[in-house]
């Protein structure tokens, strides 16, 4: 697998997770040894949402653009 950032290797990691829960809570990342850029699986599923998102509003404001009416000047 590929660092979106940076294009190098990504690797599974266990991280140790001490801040959301009061037990620390072990889980599997993916981090890249080049930059350390860090995705698990609640990261991407809010990256993938906000492209989605991001994609829908464009589309709407394009079609909005397209079926506004000619201005009489």
């Amino acid at each position: 697998m590929k660092c979106a950032r940076c294009s190098g290797l990504m690797v599974a990691d266990h991280l140790l997770d001490m801040q959301e829960s009061y037990i620390p809570m072990w889980m599997q990342a993916m981090r890249c040894l080049t930059c350390g850029n860090i995705v698990d699986p609640l990261i991407h599923f809010n990256r993938t949402t906000q492209r989605a998102r991001r994609a829908r509003q464009l589309a709407t404001r394009l079609t909005t653009k397209a079926n506004r009416p000619a201005v009489a000047a």
